[in-house]
């Protein structure tokens, strides 16, 4: 009764209040107050962070480097951490592993044997790295001491896929990073010129972007990655695969920015920054491009997996990273042999890190596309 004798018209003074804030809130809070509604994005955020922090700090966290060998433990299966032994609680512990030899099949197996006990230390000393090739360190997240700690198995050159996993991310996320800035660059660059000028430009740059669309991208990008010289170091094939995958990837954001231009071009804002003496190129950064960086910001994730699929693609066929470099492409080729994988399924293991990247990804795009109209319901 209080509350109708405050309020005569029956409005709920939280509701009023909830419309003003909306009503004053500027265009990138609105986004983010959608954004966090939806929970599979903002999962995915922190996933795609997590992964991330993992390849940054690689070397700490992977107990091994990328080719340390241990003899006499090629294809051996990831080990069992323990957590208790006779109803005790130990802390976490490995068994040693066995090798021996199967005389139905002829294949070398692992067992565990019980009578040797190795316990899982944290921050302990292990092998010395350069964190980030600078910065000498022997420190590592975990390790085990007298015995190898395969999370993930060993490959058959008897190296921890887990740490190998772990160097690989950085490859292979951040080739999708650099990848999609210079397709983000051509693709607003010549798509805002197209739009912006029309005519004649116009004609020409879209006559470019169909014939390049027309290119199977597959047969295209095998093409190029097979004229790289094999005598190239790592880092220039590495910047030579970012770049061949940039050639057609800016083609459909360079078309999404011309149709936005040629609607906006038009507008009493753009003409009054032509009247007031701005030059062409201020008009289109600082007028019309900032007018849809929203759109712009949903290309961009939406455009990462493809380029992480692509140079995993091009490194499983063998014409895009090679060894010693180590990307999670590079990882799978020993995935290749059915032999192999039905009798080493953990070769298998570094395509979680794919999926899982490549629907994070997805995921945290198709909540900023929701997000980018906060008005839409």
């Amino acid at each position: 009764m209080k509350d109708v004798q405050n309020n005569p018209n029956g409005y709920n003074e939280e509701e009023v209040l909830k419309e003003e804030n909306i009503y004053y809130a500027s265009q990138w809070q609105l986004i983010w107050w959608k954004f966090r509604r939806h929970k599979l994005a903002i999962l995915g955020g922190i996933v795609l962070f997590l992964l991330y922090i993992l390849a940054i700090f690689c070397e700490f966290l992977a107990p091994y480097s990328p080719t340390t060998r241990f003899e006499g433990y090629q294809n051996a299966p990831p080990v069992k951490i323990h957590f208790f032994e006779n109803g005790r609680f130990q802390g976490p512990f490995i068994y040693g592993l066995e090798r021996e030899l199967n005389t139905k099949t002829f294949q070398w197996e692992f067992k565990e044997d019980n009578t040797k006990k190795y316990p899982v230390k944290f921050f302990a000393k292990g092998e010395t790295y350069k964190l980030w090739g600078m910065f000498n360190s022997d420190k590592h997240l975990f390790t085990v001491d007298g015995h190898p700690l395969f999370l993930f198995g060993s490959d058959n050159m008897g190296r921890c896929l887990f740490s190998r996993s772990l160097y690989g991310a950085r490859i292979s996320l951040s080739i999708g990073l650099v990848g999609v800035f210079l397709s983000f660059v051509l693709g607003i660059v010549i798509g805002g010129v197209s739009g912006y000028y029309g005519g004649t430009v116009d004609i020409y740059i879209q006559r470019i972007i169909e014939f390049l669309s027309s290119i199977p991208t597959i047969p295209l990008w095998m093409a190029l990655s097979a004229a790289l010289p094999k005598d190239w170091p790592v880092i220039k094939t590495y910047f030579a695969i970012t770049i061949i995958l940039s050639i057609v990837g800016w083609t459909g954001l360079a078309r999404v920015v011309r149709g936005k231009l040629l609607a906006l071009r038009e507008e009493d804002y753009t003409m009054a920054a032509r009247l007031a003496g701005a030059s062409e190129w201020r008009i289109i950064m600082r007028h019309l491009l900032p007018s849809f960086t929203s759109h712009l910001i949903v290309s961009i994730t939406l455009s990462i997996p493809g380029m992480i699929l692509g140079e995993t693609s091009l490194s499983f066929l063998g014409l895009g990273m090679q060894p010693p470099a180590v990307s999670w492409g590079v990882l799978l080729q020993d995935a290749q042999n059915i032999a192999a994988v039905a009798l080493y399924p953990w070769k298998l293991l570094p395509s979680i890190f794919v999926i899982l990247t490549v629907l994070c990804f997805n995921f945290l795009g198709d909540g900023l596309r929701d997000a980018a109209d906060p008005y839409a319901r």
